[in-house]
């Protein structure tokens, strides 16, 4: 059992550091997750800093996360940011770990709804980071974290339908984040 707060931080100031360059012309552009453009993947980390916030503080989200680029909120260049800090700030809270949490419908132990959260931040950052040709920096505590939530996906029998992508190959060898990008599903060579 998980018995350290996690600092979601490190990762989410990366995160609006992305946000915080993505330019206009860019939002239509395409991004590793299949289908969808970088506004629909702005909507979708809208929503899930929202949800994954709220199940910190243990209250009620109706619904989940979209990932809709016709929904994407028109002041999302503030309130993402805004709302990437409140979510790292809702987790630091020593009762966010405690009991349990809920999001879309899932309920777990909290403290690995943590790491859920964690991972969406640090995964879909990198995707908003390549998808708009700007640099990622990972925070090494967030991918070793994930890389252990993840494990090696070698079997995906049970596991939810699009939770990832199919696992791309990746050498055992490989640096600890590009050996997380190839479970989620994503080639850690496309060029940021």
């Amino acid at each position: 059992m998980q018995t350290t707060t996690v600092d979601l931080g490190p990762q989410t100031d990366e995160a609006a550091r992305v946000v915080a360059g993505v330019r206009d012309d860019q939002l239509g552009d395409p991004t590793p997750c299949e289908g969808m453009p970088v506004a629909g993947l702005l909507d979708h980390l809208v929503g899930l800093t929202l949800a994954f916030r709220l199940a910190a503080e243990k209250a009620a989200f109706d619904g989940g996360p979209s990932a809709d680029a016709a929904h994407l909120a028109p002041d999302w260049r503030t309130r993402l940011p805004a709302q990437l800090e409140a979510l790292a700030a809702a987790w630091r809270a020593p009762q966010a770990n405690r009991g349990e949490a809920e999001v879309a419908g899932v309920r777990m132990p909290a403290a690995a709804m943590a790491v859920v959260a964690w991972n969406e931040v640090l995964v879909h950052g990198w995707d908003l980071a390549v998808a708009t040709g700007q640099p990622y920096r990972p925070d090494p505590a967030a991918v070793e974290a994930c890389l252990a939530m993840i494990g090696d996906r070698s079997d995906t029998t049970g596991e939810p339908e699009g939770l990832f992508g199919p696992v791309v190959p990746v050498p055992d060898d490989a640096p600890p984040f590009d050996r997380l990008l190839g479970r989620t599903g994503r080639d850690p060579r496309r060029p940021a």
